[in-house]
């Protein structure tokens, strides 16, 4: 995987979300992330459960994922910019501080 100097990645152990910073563009075209379908949404808090992994990469926007009957300390933040994987069975509250619009896929059901 070609990655550059200044990517960095980042995940949280509890929550297990990985973060991918400074992608390249030839990763972004290696992954086909403009095919990917396109989701967005306005500043507010969201409660979500993962039926399946989900790989997004934000177009613009800032959120911070807090777990589900996890502390208000625990949690991650990314935004525009960055390469996401959420995984399976994962509930939490998204809050969004700055409108949300990435492309996502999500893996197929094994």
């Amino acid at each position: 995987m070609a990655t550059t100097s200044s990517s960095k990645s980042t995940s949280s152990p509890n929550l297990n979300i990985t973060v991918e910073s400074n992608l390249s563009k030839s990763r972004l075209q290696e992954l086909g992330i403009n095919s990917w379908p396109k989701w967005g949404c306005p500043p507010g808090k969201y409660t979500l459960k993962f039926d399946a992994k989900e790989t997004c990469y934000l177009l613009k926007g800032k959120v911070k994922v807090f777990p589900k009957g996890g502390s208000p300390e625990e949690f991650v933040e990314f935004g525009a910019g960055d390469l996401v994987t959420i995984p399976k069975g994962l509930s939490c509250t998204w809050d969004v501080s700055v409108s949300i619009d990435k492309h996502y896929k999500f893996d197929s059901p094994s």
